[in-house]
């Protein structure tokens, strides 16, 4: 069984059907990512996983077991977490605060550790461990997004649109620490509207369209595909 498995995922924002019958599958130790164009249903796909909407039809089974209908903090409980886009940090707060939140639902006693362990990871959030998040560039605020959902110790990491808004060079950066969290043993499923670079971290790939899956496959068959090159990678 894969770690997560999606079938026939529906959602509605009101009269609005957002996703249409979405299924995907993500296996342990994979990085999946869902590329598609602005309204395509991509961060809904993840929202709907992490318990932020609420799905009106469909499964989505996690580890084994169903998580429909579970609220997001105990979906954090059972090893999934959601780095989100906007990057959602409490800007009040400073850095370490942010930190320590993100585990929030641990109580096995090495939180301390891996505080350290992200401050290892990430050198400038320890430099500013004590500065309110709100005052870090952005590129240091995705850092802290994706450090915090590390903190709850996922199996499954929901990632949505890292590159938001930064700099190339900053942008390379953050996708280099991807790869590096994935080779650590977390699994990573990647929303990203830069599908060029999606698509050369991943393993595999779906394409979303209006809220449905149009293509499916592994990241260099669809980089390689005529149709996905013209659509998403300004190529021919």
């Amino acid at each position: 069984m894969s770690l997560l498995e999606v079938d026939a995922l529906d959602v509605h924002y009101g009269a609005i059907h957002a996703l249409h019958k979405v299924s995907l599958a993500v296996e342990e130790g994979e990085i999946v990512t869902l590329i598609g164009s602005n309204g395509a249903g991509k961060s809904t796909t993840l929202r709907a996983l992490s318990g932020m909407v609420q799905s009106s039809g469909g499964t989505i089974v996690y580890g084994g077991r169903s998580i429909v209908g579970l609220r997001s903090d105990e979906i954090v409980r059972l090893g999934l977490a959601h780095a989100p886009e906007g990057r959602g940090i409490f800007g009040s707060l400073t850095v370490r605060e942010n930190l320590e939140l993100g585990a929030f639902s641990r109580r096995d006693g090495k939180v301390r550790s891996d505080l350290e362990r992200m401050f290892e990871r990430f050198p400038i959030l320890q430099e500013r461990a004590q500065q309110s998040a709100g005052t870090l560039s952005g590129g240091e605020q995705q850092m802290l997004a994706v450090a915090r959902a590390l903190m709850a110790r996922p199996k499954l990491l929901l990632l949505d649109e890292p590159s938001l808004g930064l700099a190339p060079k900053i942008v390379q950066k953050i996708f280099a620490i991807v790869a590096e969290i994935n080779r650590d043993g977390v699994t990573i499923l990647l929303v990203e509207q830069n599908a060029h670079l999606a698509l050369s971290v991943a393993h595999r790939a779906y394409v979303l369209e209006t809220g449905e899956v149009k293509m499916a496959g592994s990241a260099s068959e669809l980089a390689a595909s005529d149709e996905v090159r013209k659509a998403y990678l300004g190529v021919g």
